[in-house]
């Protein structure tokens, strides 16, 4: 079990970090803004922010928790399992809710919305890999799941390191602070300051 749990906290400070990054959505603005670019913040901050954001803080709280109590490996893999696949639906259900929301009134914001949309699909099935490969650990051999939970780290490092440019542009300018002005949003950027 010890050699397990060192990758384990590896695992759980990437994904804290990647957790972060998609919690960064929001902060405090004066800005009044447009009533059309208002509206469509208030739907995407209602629809597709808070709930996912909530999801994924939760997961990552999940995968902390069993770190810090030295987890079995089987329990390892269920919780992390679990954790990967809630993220993975937190970004299918963010996509979709940016979908349904549909670009937002601001030059290129169809090009913007359509760039997040794909990334966040992308996420959402890196996200959904990962769980495959950690459904797939060995925890009979204390070694060979040590070094296959490394490789899922590594990845989900990778994974982390290259999330939300599309969703930043999306968000910058105007449409970013609209966004920090819906109370939903910044419910749902919270978590990161944990």
């Amino acid at each position: 079990m010890e050699g397990t749990n060192p990758v384990n906290k590896k695992l759980a400070a990437v994904l804290s970090g990647g957790a972060v990054l998609v919690l960064a959505l929001s902060g405090c603005s004066d800005d009044d803004g447009n009533k059309k670019l208002d509206d469509w913040a208030k739907k995407v901050c209602d629809t597709a922010v808070q709930a996912q954001s909530k999801k994924i803080a939760d997961a990552n709280a999940a995968i902390k928790k069993q770190t810090a109590d030295n987890s079995s490996p089987e329990e390892v893999k269920k919780t992390d399992s679990q954790a990967f696949q809630d993220i993975s639906d937190a970004y299918k259900d963010r996509s979709a809710a940016l979908k349904k929301a549909g670009a937002p009134p601001v030059d290129d914001g169809e090009k913007k919305l359509n760039a997040a949309v794909k990334e966040l699909d992308g996420l959402s099935k890196s996200y959904a890999d990962l769980k495959a490969q950690t459904d797939k650990l060995d925890t009979k051999n204390q070694s060979a799941f040590a070094d296959d939970l490394a490789k899922v780290a590594e990845e989900l490092g990778k994974l982390s390191k290259s999330e939300n440019t599309a969703q930043k542009q999306l968000e910058a300018g105007d449409v970013g602070k609209a966004m920090r002005d819906q109370d939903s949003c910044k419910a749902g950027s919270s978590p990161s300051a944990s």
